[in-house]
């Protein structure tokens, strides 16, 4: 497999749809306030209106969790710990509800995250700050996110996103091509020199270059189809998907395999529809633990699937994220370790998932 050699400028790649810059969000607004005039305000329904309101909030209070430099933590003890995966999530939710970096609201919170996560890159291109035994995990979360915010702006921060994605693409390459265990090859693990994979942590990774893929960067298409096969051969027949070779399927393993597969433009397969079906048959529960893992796979792997099972998932993942939801607009943990985490973690996810319809985000638009 080779390795990585660029991210496209913003004026030699194609263009992102619409939301790919400022300045087509601009415009974009400016087309919606014209057409006003042909809408009703009741073409919204009951539904939309409690999305929006929970949305509204949550990012009430996810802003008044920002730490004064910039960054967003993990919850320790009687402290938030900083950290680059909280703060990306975090970032992500602005990102997913239409704001953006340097504008409105939000922007100057959102460019100051960003910004934070920039500043933590290693000099052999992780993107982490804090410990842990996965340093993988919070790696391609921030890459994912640099890859969206230089895909919906055009500004000066791109270029440092894109600069960054250089460095941060070619760990997550170097991580594959590490020889690994028989049945093993293809995904990733906790570490960059990590022998093994699973689900879990190739997720992210695969999310990520393919978004920075979609962005313009060099991500040959083989690692890509690499993966893909990997996520494959942990097909629980066609009913799910195991964390590992021989493991068990389970909602939030399901929801992580379907979105892999679709995002990586293997619709439909016969791996992704089976997980589909299963969990339609056998839904996400609020008592299962790794929830709110699994509400943000499950909604978007879902809806890139579309048809009967977006129509019947969303009408079972929806309501239950609503109710769920804190006075302050927070969510927060309610079994095993994420019950620790605190509610920045639980509340971006929330956001995301509820988010997925407004397809801001361009890794989720279909």
């Amino acid at each position: 497999m080779s390795a990585p050699q660029l991210c496209v400028p913003a004026d030699r790649r194609p263009a992102h749809g619409i939301r790919s810059g400022m300045k087509w969000r601009t415009l974009l607004s400016a087309v919606v306030l014209l057409c006003a005039g042909f809408a009703r305000a009741d073409d919204r329904t009951e539904r939309d209106k409690q999305i929006d309101a929970a949305i509204s909030k949550a990012l009430d209070h996810l802003a008044k969790q920002q730490q004064a430099d910039g960054s967003w933590g993990l919850d320790q003890g009687n402290r938030q710990n900083p950290a680059t995966s909280a703060t990306s999530l975090a970032v992500m939710a602005f990102l997913a509800a239409g704001h953006v970096p340097g504008e409105g609201p939000y922007g100057a919170k959102i460019q100051q995250g960003v910004t934070w996560v920039l500043n933590q890159q290693q000099p052999n291109g992780m993107l982490v700050r804090e410990g842990g035994h996965g340093p993988m995990y919070a790696h391609g979360i921030s890459t994912l996110m640099l890859a969206e915010v230089a895909g919906m702006t055009d500004e000066a921060l791109a270029v440092r996103c894109r600069e960054a994605l250089k460095r941060a693409v070619l760990v997550i390459l170097k991580a594959q091509m590490v020889r690994k265990g028989r049945g093993h090859e293809g995904g990733w693990r906790y570490h960059p020199s990590s022998e093994d994979s699973d689900l879990s942590v190739t997720g992210w990774q695969l999310l990520a270059l393919r978004a920075a893929k979609n962005l313009g960067c060099d991500v040959p298409a083989e690692n890509i189809d690499a993966a893909v096969e990997y996520v494959k051969r942990l097909s629980v027949r066609n009913r799910g998907f195991g964390y590992q070779n021989g493991s068990g399927s389970s909602p939030t393993r399901a929801g992580t395999g379907i979105l892999c597969l679709e995002i990586c433009g293997v619709h439909h397969s016969p791996e992704t529809l089976g997980a589909a079906d299963s969990l339609l048959q056998d839904p996400l529960r609020a008592d299962q633990e790794w929830f709110y893992y699994g509400a943000y796979y499950c909604t978007i792997g879902l809806f890139q699937v579309g048809g009967k099972p977006w129509e019947q998932g969303k009408g079972h993942l929806i309501p239950l994220l609503l109710n769920l939801q804190a006075k302050d607009g927070s969510w927060s943990g309610r079994q095993g370790q994420e019950r620790n985490l605190g509610t920045v973690y639980a509340t971006s996810l929330a956001v995301l998932a509820l988010s997925v319809e407004y397809q801001y985000l361009p890794i989720y638009q279909r």
